[in-house]
């Protein structure tokens, strides 16, 4: 039989790794070979190769119609990104089987993904999945079958004007207890950019002001929600992606997170524009008030694929990460001023100090003098050039002081 003689029948595909699946992009071209190999000689029918891609997702609810009547609802739903159909080896018009030799036989085969396809994922109720299956034919006898998963990438670039927007929110919650009210607490964060990629670090600027008469906990956290779609129906799963937690802060007090560092772990991208299946994900920072429910405050965020390129954005994030704590820059007008006199600069030790930049108690670690320098020397227009004409000559109403007095 051909499964006796039969040593290997496989799939192989082009820039795989060992034991690994192999990673595309849409719209990229798949190449391959089935790869056959025979201790003896044999006959065998077609050769058939089948590529395929799905996005399908499944669950069941339980359902109540009254006192002693219960059933289970069930949802489904399919949506085919990929449907590949070639023949690698055809039998003979004539009917007969072709004979292979014992040894070594290759069959190649290539084929091009769609241009819209969403990123391989598996998830609790549902998965986007690429495959290549090849059946080998032989008469009077079962169909041998091979199967090589792939994955495909979507990609997602964080350096569009939507991704590279700052995010900010503020929220106020009143924490009563016993109907009795304990104070306020209120909370503003704020991020550079929306979107971000793997590895990467996200600075968190905040302020926590806690009201209330008892310590309260600020924490922030990356989170994951899975919805799944079927028939009109959602169904979601939350899960927590990596998370901080700060110190607790007393009563009365105040707490700010000048940079606050989140590194985002190894996840993968967001799947926004599958009809059954969506994968976002944002930053929540919550406070735990004791005695009340939490205070919480969402973000959304974007994880994508192609990250930041270098200098790509460099104004809008300095000036996005530095806003938060040097708002005495929104005091620099936005024309040009001419230098000021030089009167005004050392008449009085009140004029030093307001031209002195802020200390860094005031500022933390997060102000450095070549920014502060770069400021400044942007902040006045140059003096101008110098000149033997004198711009403001003496009135010929004003009598000339004695040299000898």
């Amino acid at each position: 039989m051909i499964f006796d003689r039969l040593k290997r029948f496989s799939i192989v595909l082009e820039g795989a790794e060992r034991d690994g699946p192999a990673a595309f992009s849409p719209g990229q071209a798949v190449s391959g070979r089935v790869v056959l190999e025979l201790a003896a000689a044999a006959r065998l029918g077609a050769l058939r190769l089948r590529a395929m891609g799905a996005a399908r997702v499944h669950w069941t609810e339980s359902r109540s119609a009254g006192s002693s009547t219960a059933y289970t609802q069930s949802y489904s739903d399919q949506v085919e990104f990929l449907s590949h159909r070639d023949t690698l080896m055809a039998p003979p018009d004539n009917g007969e089987t072709t004979v292979l030799q014992a040894g070594r036989h290759e069959f190649p085969f290539t084929f091009q993904l769609p241009e819209a396809l969403a990123t391989s994922f598996e998830g609790k109720h549902g998965s986007v999945r690429y495959w290549v299956k090849a059946k080998l034919h032989r008469p009077w006898s079962t169909v041998k079958k091979a199967k090589k998963e792939f994955t495909v990438i979507e990609p997602i670039d964080i350096n569009t004007p939507a991704l590279l927007a700052p995010q900010a929110g503020a929220k106020e919650k009143l924490a009563r207890a016993w109907y009795c009210n304990r104070g306020q607490v209120s909370v503003t964060a704020k991020i550079d950019r929306k979107g971000y990629t793997p590895g990467e670090v996200i600075p968190i600027f905040a302020e926590i002001d806690n009201c209330t008469s008892r310590a309260v906990v600020p924490k922030a956290a990356i989170i994951q929600t899975q919805t799944f779609i079927a028939r009109g129906t959602k169904k979601q799963k939350k899960s927590v992606v990596t998370s901080i937690t700060g110190d607790p802060i007393p009563a009365g007090k105040r707490e700010v997170w000048h940079g606050r560092a989140l590194k985002i772990p190894p996840v993968g991208p967001s799947i926004l524009q599958c009809r059954i299946i969506q994968v976002e994900y944002s930053l929540k920072v919550c406070v735990d008030i004791p005695g009340t429910s939490k205070l919480l405050l969402e973000l959304p965020l974007v994880i994508g694929t192609i990250p930041l390129h270098p200098f790509g954005s460099r104004t809008s994030s300095v000036s996005s990460q530095y806003s938060v704590n040097l708002d005495w820059l929104s005091t620099i007008p936005e024309q040009l001023e001419a230098p000021p006199e030089y009167s005004a600069v050392v008449s009085s030790p009140e004029a030093e100090q307001s031209l002195a930049p802020p200390c860094r108690s005031e500022l933390g670690d997060i102000l450095e003098g070549p920014f502060f320098a770069y400021i400044q020397e942007f902040r006045f227009r140059p003096p101008p050039l110098y000149s033997e004409v004198d711009p403001n000559p003496a009135s010929d109403n004003i009598r000339p002081r004695c040299m000898t007095c």
